[in-house]
């Protein structure tokens, strides 16, 4: 057995019948090059002769009564390979309109909780002869990084597949009563002192650094006595509560998910005339696109938007390991600036600044202050913040956008060239859209999902993000 960390449960504890605690992808597929048919048995197969290097594909959760302590894994004794690994067609045309519909759909069904927290689609019958293939697990069980390593795993160099060696031998785990679960619950949490005094420690560590930091938002009291160095214009216009938006109240069951995909050399050539970073112009292009669709609406703020920007933490000897090892430093996304090149070199600037302010604090910070919610606790927190409203008047950024480098060099599913991937993210109350990006090969690959009512034309946001990009091109005089 092992137990889930405190920020691993509560993406547990977050959700409700609204919100959703599971991550996904669409991997958009040529079976041409595959050198037998992409069948539903076959891809069953090729999943069930790796689980063994995809370690959360196997385990289920075992809940401590009452909500006590943090959950644990086990390695599920009635592991039903086809329960999680299903197949569904799309009616003609079969066009991409059609694939976000259907990936939407299933990305707003929960996760059964009796079963590994995972599913897997085959989607036939998209034009072109293309295949797609949705995956959705849990955040409980992955982070950025981690998923990464799940995609290595079921991926190969070339359309043969590869050789997995001597596969070890599964032991599953016996389900565990409740007498030893709240046994281990009394032991851990007879360390919670000592935890506590340690992550007091850590912070009060931080503190200097903390208050001097240019990126953090403006605390008067504290200010009075502390000034910051080198604030700049962009950055004092955020404060501790973000503007509001259309998507900023609370979600609802049903999902829209919309996708583009932009070319990397492109990218780059921006990058480097504006002498900024990638994940700078991924800010640009959103704070670009965010703008158009905010005018669009009639709901434009004067002051920037306020973007929570997720940041692996993971260290050498956590890699290849499940579980999240991530932060989040928040930045303003200057969409009240109109020409594309000064919201690149505000968006460096703003990055610039929470990059210093995030690596003031420590890197476990959030997970360690995570780790002293009760379950019981932490989910009845949730669903009172739900019914309050809370996170829609309080929160303090507008949407998650989330960049992750993927490999650069041509990849095979089941022998099918893996043509794209387009991430689904999350949503909540309060934060209604997300826009995360992946890296593969040539391109960068945008997914976007959202609240299927406060973002209705999610399609047009994602047609934006490509039309940002050649406005940068022209801005950068990048040919």
């Amino acid at each position: 057995m092992q137990q889930l960390t405190g920020l691993d449960a509560a993406f547990l504890a977050m959700e409700t019948s609204s919100v959703y605690g599971h991550v996904g992808s669409v991997c958009v597929i040529d079976p041409s090059t595959a050198p037998e048919p992409l069948t539903l048995e076959r891809l069953q197969t090729l999943i069930s002769q790796r689980l063994h290097l995809v370690p959360p594909f196997r385990r289920r959760l075992a809940e401590v009564p009452f909500g006590f302590d943090q959950p644990y894994w086990i390695e599920d004794p009635d592991f039903d390979i086809e329960f999680h690994v299903r197949e569904l067609a799309l009616p003609a045309p079969g066009d991409d309109k059609q694939l976000a519909e259907q990936a939407a759909r299933l990305h707003a069904r929960q996760l059964d909780r009796r079963r590994p927290l995972w599913e897997l689609y085959l989607i036939s019958g998209l034009s072109g002869g293309r295949m797609a293939i949705y995956t959705k697990v849990h955040h409980a069980a992955i982070d950025g990084v981690s998923g990464n390593d799940i995609l290595a795993a079921v991926l190969d160099l070339t359309p043969e597949g590869r050789d997995l060696g001597d596969v070890p031998d599964w032991q599953c785990d016996k389900v565990p009563g409740s007498i030893p679960l709240l046994a281990r619950s009394v032991m851990s949490l007879a360390y919670q002192p000592v935890r506590a005094a340690r992550v007091g420690a850590s912070v009060v560590r931080s503190l200097p650094g903390l208050a001097v930091s240019p990126g953090r938002p403006k605390l008067p009291v504290v200010d009075r006595f502390l000034p910051r160095r080198g604030e700049s214009a962009v950055l004092s216009q955020t404060g501790l509560r973000a503007p509001r938006t259309p998507f900023n109240r609370p979600v609802g069951p049903h999902r829209r998910w919309a996708f583009c995909t932009v070319p990397l050399a492109d990218v780059k050539a921006v990058k480097k005339a504006g002498g900024a970073t990638v994940n700078d112009v991924v800010m640009a292009l959103c704070a670009g696109a965010l703008r158009r669709w905010l005018v669009d609406h009639g709901a434009l703020p004067d002051g920037p938007l306020v973007a929570a920007v997720p940041v692996s933490v993971r260290s050498e000897e956590e890699k290849g390991k499940g579980g999240n090892r991530v932060s989040t430093m928040t930045a303003p996304l200057p969409t009240h600036l109109g020409e594309a090149d000064e919201r690149l070199v505000h968006c460096h600037e703003a990055m610039r600044a929470a990059k210093e302010q995030h690596g003031a604090l420590p890197a476990d910070l959030l997970s360690d202050v995570t780790q002293f919610a009760m379950p019981a606790l932490a989910g009845q927190a949730a669903r009172m913040a739900a019914r309050l409203r809370l996170v829609e008047w309080l929160s303090p950024f507008n949407l998650i956008i989330s960049n992750v480098p993927g490999p650069n060099i041509p990849l095979y599913y089941a022998g099918a060239r893996l043509v794209s991937y387009y991430p689904l993210s999350a949503i909540a109350d309060g934060q209604g859209l997300n826009i995360t990006v992946m890296s593969y090969e040539d391109g960068m690959h945008f997914g976007l999902i959202a609240d299927r009512d406060l973002v209705p034309d999610l399609d047009r946001l994602a047609g934006y993000l490509v039309d940002e990009l050649d406005e940068l091109k022209k801005a950068m005089s990048v040919a």
